[in-house]
């Protein structure tokens, strides 16, 4: 995990004085301690996980491009530093590679925002590689999954599919039941995306099913990248719906997906399963479209997203569209934001 695993080396930018300071000297002491060779225990693991978790919650509220370059220079020295150090266990030394993975797939994640696919790819197979070594069950087979879901972005079944088939075999049996279904909705997305409709029915109603069963059993945290799992499996639900031309289940799943997460968490992604509800129900009900992409626009004030700018041009698209047939609630809600520049 040294500098050349890395393509970015930039310095803290400022949205990094956004974390508690106390917390950013707390971690700093700690890589130091583990450069003069003081062992690595328990606390080092919880301040990482706190530190990644905080960089997750500035991604999701002021889009990826903020704090980018604070988090691949956190990565690069303070974690790489705990990484290498002399641990209390081996126990230890596993969760804190995790740890370190969980990080790295936070860094593919903001790149995969930006719309660097290529530097996104880079740094989910070095995620892979850190959970893989940690040998932590089931975390190698999550960034699989999220190697299948950039894989469908770019339209090549032969990767997506593939991958998460495999990442559902790997964990079958050995995870949480809402850890499962984050697998299986994976899968039935990629099979709808591969035109195996019956298939991606089952895997979805499997993905469901598991959700729903689920007895409050705890869900690790490199499988929270995204936030609770039954709104991610709401809005992965509410894609497979999509590709298989379901408009209207995939609407109900997309609007599912939205309030089924805290009020004021995630925007980023509530915005944008937003957006997807609206373009999905506008053939039934331009109103009800309307109405929704206004929630949406509320959502998007000041966020840094390629994918948000992307969904806000598709949104300015259908409502010039609407204005031009003269309906009142599409110039109401015009214009939508400008989203800043990333």
């Amino acid at each position: 995990m040294g500098r050349r695993g890395f393509l970015s080396s930039a310095a803290y930018s400022v949205a990094a004085a956004v974390l508690p300071l106390e917390h950013v000297s707390d971690i700093a002491s700690r890589a130091a301690k583990a450069r003069t060779g003081a062992r690595v225990g328990h606390a080092d693991i919880a301040a990482v996980r706190d530190m990644v978790a905080m960089f997750t919650v500035m991604d999701e509220r002021h889009g990826g491009q903020h704090g980018r370059s604070a988090l691949v220079q956190y990565l690069m020295s303070d974690v790489a530093a705990l990484c290498r150090g002399r641990f209390s266990s081996e126990d230890d030394h596993r969760h804190m590679l995790s740890a370190a993975a969980v990080g790295v797939h936070q860094a593919g994640w903001r790149a995969y925002d930006g719309g660097e696919q290529g530097l996104a790819q880079r740094y989910y197979l070095q995620s892979f590689a850190l959970a893989r070594e940690s040998g932590i069950t089931g975390h190698d087979a999550f960034v699989m999954r999220t190697m299948s879901q950039q894989g469908m972005k770019r339209h090549r079944p032969e990767h997506y599919l593939a991958l998460a088939a495999s990442a559902v075999d790997k964990v079958h049996g050995r995870v949480d039941t809402q850890t499962e279904a984050l697998f299986a909705v994976t899968h039935a997305h990629a099979l709808a995306k591969a035109g195996h409709r019956p298939e991606a029915v089952r895997e979805g109603e499997r993905a469901r099913t598991a959700l729903s069963s689920a007895k409050g059993d705890d869900v690790p945290f490199w499988a929270l990248s995204w936030g609770p799992p039954a709104a991610t499996v709401h809005s992965r639900t509410a894609k497979v719906f999509e590709t298989l031309g379901d408009r209207r289940r995939a609407a109900a799943m997309y609007g599912a997906a939205a309030t089924s997460r805290p009020p004021g968490t995630y925007v980023r992604i509530v915005a944008l399963d937003l957006v997807a509800q609206a373009e999905m129900a506008a053939e039934g009900s331009v109103e009800q479209a309307c109405a929704t992409w206004g929630r949406a626009i509320d959502h998007m004030d000041g966020m840094q997203s390629k994918r948000t700018r992307k969904a806000v041009g598709s949104m300015r698209r259908d409502l010039s569209r609407f204005r031009t047939r003269g309906l009142r609630c599409a110039s109401s809600t015009w214009p939508p934001p400008t989203c800043p520049p990333s």
